[in-house]
């Protein structure tokens, strides 16, 4: 299919509505004053209507013209996108980076500074996989991510503190445990433990288990959302995330005080997987990371 306009003429129409005038679009555009009325002149030929009119020393567009517009400018800015894109992609930009995150650190970390990064790139989609305990470690040694959120340091990878999750113990309101003080840990021995499964490990491996795991019996999830579901349909007791509990804010849910574990803390790192091979797409999210994290921890770079 033959397009009647071009581009560029609506690139000159968008440019005398913004300035207001022929000659001042003409000065933005670095063309002659003449050259941009031939190609109004040209643009409403091919058309069929007319898009400019003269009011006193101004350029105002007529309603069709301003209606066109409208329609234009989506165009235009699709246009500089490509623009944009193509400059990137010349300059080796990745198309695709991945992120994995271990199931402890908070969403929002993350998130926050991804915001930013699309922002300024728009020719690279990220890719986030979330890992825990041995699939957090083989993220790293794979090279599978560009960017990994790890609790603590894996060898050979150096990595920068990024946060730190406390973990509680919870029940719902309604579980038996919840009206009981002065908890010891033989009292949960006969309740059920929800706790998370070890997403790496496979039959071939040996899974890694974390904390305290002496109940009679478990139900183990996926993740930590399965994990609350299960907290609050009463189902047992399990330990997550305290950003998590204060982002749900529910009241159906108990916090246990617990004689000599009452909460634990775990680090939260961030590293780079790929290392010296890291591309310029994933070291430009990762040094905002590495600043939102910063900021939150209260550090001066």
């Amino acid at each position: 299919m033959r397009l009647k306009s071009t581009l560029d003429q609506w690139l000159t129409l968008h440019e005398i509505d913004r300035s207001g005038s022929i000659q001042a679009a003409a000065t933005q555009l670095n063309k002659s004053h003449t050259t941009l009325i031939y190609a109004i002149k040209k643009l409403e030929d091919q058309l069929g209507i007319s898009l400019v009119r003269i009011k006193g020393r101004r350029a105002v567009l007529t309603d069709d013209g301003k209606s066109l517009l409208r329609r234009a400018n989506s165009m235009l800015e699709q246009a500089h996108e490509l623009e944009v894109l193509s400059a990137q992609l010349s300059q080796g930009i990745e198309s695709e980076i991945t992120v994995s995150i271990d199931h402890l650190a908070c969403r929002d970390w993350v998130y926050q500074p991804m915001a930013e990064f699309f922002s300024q790139n728009k020719s690279t989609s990220v890719q986030i996989i979330e890992t825990s305990l041995s699939s957090t470690t083989e993220a790293v040694l794979s090279g599978k991510s560009d960017i990994a959120l790890i609790n603590f340091p894996i060898t050979n990878h150096p990595a920068e503190v990024f946060g730190v999750v406390t973990m509680v113990p919870v029940v719902a309101k309604n579980h038996p445990l919840a009206t009981k003080t002065n908890l010891c840990l033989g009292d949960l021995t006969t309740e059920t433990q929800i706790v998370i499964r070890d997403l790496g490990a496979d039959q071939s491996q040996d899974k890694q288990n974390v904390g305290w795991l002496k109940s009679q019996q478990r139900l183990t999830v996926d993740n930590f959302d399965h994990a609350w579901q299960a907290v609050t349909a009463g189902l047992g007791f399990s330990r997550l995330p305290e950003h998590m509990i204060e982002e749900m804010n529910c009241d159906d849910i108990v916090r246990l005080s617990i004689e000599g574990a009452n909460r634990y803390q775990v680090p939260i790192h961030i590293t780079l997987p790929k290392g010296a091979k890291t591309g310029p797409a994933a070291r430009s999210l990762y040094d905002l990371m590495v600043a939102e994290g910063n900021k939150r921890l209260g550090k001066h770079q």
